[in-house]
């Protein structure tokens, strides 16, 4: 009978230890992503020009809401809400308008298809923007680098070619390409203040912060998301844009770097919202 019993015992603790083996296996399969997942879209059908995988880090993101088709969220998982309340960000990049004011920004342009349609609903609204310029597109663009400035938006010097490894070339590569970004952007604006820096992805560095101060350029971060970078449409855009913006906010936009129609339509969505409630208005660029 105790020989019985004792069967009985193993076998169940054997059942018990199969299963927690299998529950541990199935959940670490469920925390790590889809490599396939994480990869950034490519260009559409029929689309032409320069694609920008811009991924920014987790700190001061903000994923869009739930609802839309299935993202795998970037390593870490972004969080819902800024992850500091402070003006410094990584490395000493600033986070927020230090003000109540709003700050929309584009990144990547300008953009012959997207610029001018950001431009437009701009003016549509008495809105002035920051417009952080990559600078083989202002070479190639000089005429939309001058809309930009004659609408008295600020410009901000994004690097030459959206190196997202900038700030890990050495101390000479970064300034070299800091410094022709700026000559790209005054080669169309020869009087443009340039006294803002965006590093590609966010993906800031010692270094490449310290490039951007000694050329006289404040690097900028952002305080909200909305993942239009990842096209997921202009609803969506507009729902984080409504939900997330606050006093203060550093928005990123993209006037450019893939397809950005539901940027441009989500603005005309959101702005209604947002004039009503908050100060939108361009980063100072130091011009008297």
């Amino acid at each position: 009978m105790r020989a019985a019993t004792a069967g009985r015992t193993v076998a169940l603790v054997t059942l018990v230890v199969v299963a927690l083996l299998g529950s541990a296996y199935a959940l670490g399969r469920s925390l790590v992503a889809d490599p396939a997942a994480l990869q950034s879209p490519g260009l559409g059908a029929g689309m032409t020009g320069t694609q920008y995988a811009e991924q920014p880090p987790v700190t001061g993101t903000v994923d869009p809401p739930p609802g839309g088709p299935d993202e795998a969220p970037q390593s870490g998982g972004p969080s819902p809400v800024p992850s500091s309340s402070s003006d410094d960000g990584l490395y000493g990049s600033q986070l927020t308008t230090g003000t109540d004011a709003v700050a929309l920004t584009f990144d990547d342009g300008p953009d012959p298809s997207y610029t001018p349609q950001v431009l437009q609903v701009l003016r549509e609204y008495g809105l002035k923007a920051t417009f952080c310029v990559v600078g083989e597109n202002a070479r190639n663009h000089p005429d939309l680098v001058r809309a930009i400035a004659a609408d008295g938006h600020t410009l901000c010097n994004h690097s030459w070619n959206h190196d997202l490894l900038l700030g890990k070339r050495s101390p000479d590569v970064i300034r070299a390409d800091l410094v022709r970004t700026s000559q790209a952007i005054r080669a169309a604006v020869p009087d443009a203040p340039v006294v803002w820096f965006r590093q590609p992805g966010g993906a800031w560095t010692y270094p490449v912060v310290s490039a951007a101060r000694e050329l006289g350029m404040t690097p900028l971060h952002w305080t909200v998301d909305p993942s239009d970078w990842r096209a997921p449409g202009p609803q969506r855009i507009a729902d984080v844009l409504t939900t997330y913006v606050q006093p203060g906010s550093v928005v990123l936009l993209h006037d450019a770097g893939g397809d950005r129609q539901g940027t441009v339509d989500a603005l005309r969505y959101a702005l209604p919202d947002l004039t009503s409630r908050f100060r939108l208005a361009a980063l100072p660029d130091g011009a008297t």
